[in-house]
């Protein structure tokens, strides 16, 4: 066979090789999702980490400790020293959610001022929302059932108990029992559950509450309600949050 003619056979077994050896291969492409989705999930697990271990790094401060003198007349808690130069009055029902939600945002700062001598704070016994509990009367029964926790010594921690349990509005009430049990756990003496179970200073508390609905000084557009604050007499908006270091203020 001649020249040409391997040639030729040689260009023929080229071409069919070329047309049977696959292409060479790319190389890989980064998948950029992959890492995309990574770096989301790192951020997430970051988030959720950061959330759990703030609450260890920056806990909530305590509550403020309580270290002042308390004396009760008639239906009238007085908290702090008596010649403190400021006095705060404070209208509160123990149902009144409104009330609650003063104490959480006010009871701390309150607190320091009665424990450093800035301030009287006079708590008066008030049931207006009596009608509001099944059976109605809680709020007559938990005024009384704060008045005896003065009396025993415990009305600082019992007033903070009296909120942090509050009833719902239209359900029932706590019971003179668990009233009394609660008083019990915190300290008070044999005397404290017969005097809550007595309920014996209804008569003078639905007096008070009467006394201070009609009080003009009392009064937003010619109505009671709880929580009524006043300073030396004169009744403050309380939705301005600085309130009490105003009346604080030399």
């Amino acid at each position: 066979m001649g020249g040409a003619s391997r040639g030729a056979r040689k260009r023929r077994q080229q071409a069919a090789e070329a047309r049977t050896t696959p292409p060479p291969a790319s190389p890989p492409r980064r998948d950029n999702r992959v890492k995309v989705g990574i770096t989301v999930a790192s951020v997430i697990v970051a988030l959720v980490v950061g959330t759990l271990l703030l609450p260890l790094l920056w806990p909530d401060d305590p509550p403020v400790a309580p270290s002042y003198p308390v004396a009760v007349q008639g239906t009238v808690v007085t908290a702090g020293q008596a010649g403190a130069p400021v006095t705060v009055a404070i209208y509160e029902d123990f149902l009144c959610p409104t009330c609650e939600r003063f104490e959480n945002r006010y009871g701390d700062e309150i607190t320091t001022a009665l424990n450093e001598g800035r301030v009287k704070v006079e708590y008066h016994a008030t049931a207006i929302l009596d009608a509001r509990s099944d059976p109605p009367g809680y709020s007559t029964l938990a005024a009384n059932a704060s008045l005896c926790a003065a009396s025993a010594g415990i009305w600082p921690a019992f007033h903070d108990r009296l909120f942090a349990e509050q009833p719902a509005e239209g359900g029932p009430g706590l019971t003179a029992a668990q009233l009394a049990a609660i008083g019990t756990e915190l300290g008070a003496g044999p005397g404290f559950a017969p005097c809550v179970e007595a309920n014996g200073n209804a008569a003078a508390i639905a007096a008070a509450t009467e006394a201070a609905a009609a009080d003009p000084a009392l009064q937003t557009d010619g109505q009671f309600g709880t929580p009524t604050i006043a300073v030396d007499g004169r009744k403050v908006d309380v939705s301005d949050p600085d309130w009490l270091q105003d009346a604080l203020a030399p």
